[in-house]
């Protein structure tokens, strides 16, 4: 067995030891019960041949039956209620670090590869941290005494019985490691099914409108495929296993009564004696049948909690435990918001820069407008200023404090973003408005909703606020307006928004540029430009290109000055020009 495997699987049942340790204690009483059952049968024809009293050892019989079925029960339902907390506690445990992990560890990977780990995984790893390693230890104690009770009642026939158990442990023990492998792939093959699947339900629409049902289920089933042909692979090797088991358990017993059957005859054995062991050697199957049993899930079991810790290596981001932050000693008004100073950042440490030696200055106050040709880094200066990705070289700045000093947590208190598809949680329109901002009345609440001019709207639907926020409730366009309501009632010092206005109608976006111009006289909008309403109505615009920023200035020193924006703009307002017909 792989010791840091165990070690893994231990860390998960070790703060249940107390009761695991109960549970094992209450299997041996039991199997000690079902241990003394055959040697009181024994008592029962023993006193059947000399015409003694059986009421001694029938009532034995009775006491070992309904104390051991009494123990029977209290064990298994400790063990489940003690498996049900160790999956609940991994599962919190993943989710709090999934959640808590930083940006880039978790896009390296489908969402559906984690939502496997999070949900099969445990199930798994639920047997195999209690009913298996009990199991396991009750299996080998009760395998022992069986074979020391039947050494007692004859050595010849203890001989015959070791031999073919032998046999078996080492055939059982040579598949153990295949089975293990095979496990482990299976679950490799799930997650990866799990991630593929995910995606193609989030982009369902693409995929029916591509007439690419049939192409993407393939893909899907061909994971699926492969997981089954690794499970069926595990299976047909369990089965030889326990084949290997019930047949060497059965030679036993066959050469057992034989050869007992002859030492009877021969006057070497009593009649009680014999029968006592077969009833051993019945027994047998039980212990062999729980290792084996618990043997296999032990394997699955493993194999899921080494997946699962996988988890464990996402790097998180920064908490502060204590102390004050450095946001305390607040810079002056006249200073930039947001400041980033010779910033080079990149998307691996190996992968080539996406933004190099950036400069860039967000005023207190105003609306900042970046533009640019796709992937030239607008997106990764939003990405360094949310936190989500860190600086390879070079400072960001939040009220003139380094961003090394502060935790993400304390940047995005200050922040508010709008990303450009406006993903919603699962729940309700309420459910969404709060997200960021839990304690906001009910006044807030609608006073946003009229900001973005969704009020009556809402006041529309059957549930108003408590609608359950679905494709079907509301249009993409509001799903815009209700990200944006939401950004707007956290009330944020600086408001970034991935071009909120990209789904809505002309009257519409003309109210939400309102409602961005209100912002931008009392706090920092910093904005992605994708329509020319926006770039237009911008204080300042910044025009990045191959990671560097090109030029900045108004709409008119741009058009005059730059080539590369008067392109853009001529882009933009033919994209406009379609979308207004």
């Amino acid at each position: 067995m792989n010791v840091p495997k165990l070690r893994v699987l231990w860390s998960f049942a070790r703060p249940h030891r107390r009761t695991l340790a109960l549970g094992l204690l209450l299997a041996l009483v039991g199997s000690a019960m079902g241990l003394a059952t055959p040697m009181v049968t024994k008592a029962v024809l023993d006193a059947l041949a000399t015409s003694g009293s059986l009421l001694q050892p029938v009532a034995a019989l009775l006491v070992l039956l309904v104390v051991g079925s009494a123990i029977g029960y209290r064990q298994w339902a400790m063990l489940g209620a003690v498996g049900e907390r160790v999956v609940l506690d991994a599962r919190e445990s993943m989710i709090r670090r999934l959640l808590r992990a930083t940006v880039p560890d978790i896009t390296r990977r489908p969402p559906g590869e984690f939502v496997a780990r999070v949900t099969s995984d445990t199930v798994l790893l639920r047997e195999a941290a209690t009913s298996s390693v009990i199991g396991l230890v009750n299996g080998m104690v009760m395998l022992a005494g069986t074979l020391v009770l039947m050494g007692v009642l004859d050595l010849v026939l203890l001989g015959v019985t070791l031999g073919a158990v032998a046999v078996v442990a080492f055939l059982f023990l040579a598949l153990m490691p295949a089975i293990a492998t095979g496990q482990a792939q299976a679950q490799d093959s799930v997650g990866r099914m799990g991630g593929v699947l995910e995606g193609a339900l989030r982009a369902i629409k693409t995929v029916k409108a591509s007439r690419a049902e049939d192409r993407q289920a393939e893909r899907i089933i061909a994971d699926a495929r492969t997981s089954a042909a690794h499970g069926v692979r595990v299976v047909k090797k369990e089965a030889l296993a326990w084949t290997i088991a019930w047949s060497g358990v059965q030679l036993a017993i066959i050469l057992v009564l034989g050869i007992g059957a002859w030492r009877v005859a021969s006057g070497a054995l009593e009649v009680s004696s014999l029968i006592a062991f077969l009833l051993y050697s019945f027994g047998l199957l039980d212990p062999v049948t729980e290792l084996s049993q618990n043997v296999t899930a032990l394997q699955s079991g493993l194999a899921a909690a080494e997946r699962m810790r996988e988890v464990d290596a996402l790097e998180v981001e920064k908490v502060r435990r204590g102390g004050v932050s450095a946001l305390t000693r607040r810079a002056s008004d006249g200073a930039p918001v947001l400041e980033l100073r010779g910033v080079t950042a990149a998307y691996g440490p190996d992968a080539e820069p996406a933004l190099r030696g950036v400069d860039l200055a967000i005023p207190r106050r105003g609306h900042t407008a970046l533009v640019g040709p796709s992937g030239a880094g607008k997106t990764t200066l939003f990405s360094l200023l949310l936190c989500f990705l860190r600086p390879r070289e070079g400072e960001v700045f939040l009220d003139g404090v380094p961003y090394a000093e502060l935790t993400p947590d304390e940047v995005r208190a200050r922040l508010a973003y709008v990303e450009q598809d406006a993903p919603v949680v699962p729940g309700t329109i309420r459910d969404n408005l709060l997200y960021a901002r839990p304690d906001a009345s009910e006044e807030e609440l609608r006073r946003v909703l009229e900001e973005v001019r969704l009020a009556a709207k809402v006041d529309g639907l059957p549930h108003g606020l408590d609608t359950e926020l679905t494709s079907a409730s509301v249009s993409g366009g509001e799903r815009q307006r209700i990200a944006l309501a939401r950004a707007l009632l956290r009330e944020p010092e600086v408001l970034l928004l991935d071009e909120a206005t990209a789904q809505l109608d002309a009257l519409t976006e003309a109210a939400v540029h309102d409602c961005v111009r209100r912002r931008a006289a009392e706090g920092a909008v910093v904005t992605i430009a994708h329509r020319l309403s926006t770039v237009m109505d911008a204080d300042t615009i910044v025009v990045v290109d191959r990671g560097h920023i090109r030029a900045r200035g108004t709409h008119e020193e741009l058009l005059a000055s730059d080539e590369l924006y008067r392109r853009l703009v001529e882009a933009l307002r033919i994209e406009g020009a379609g979308v207004a017909a």
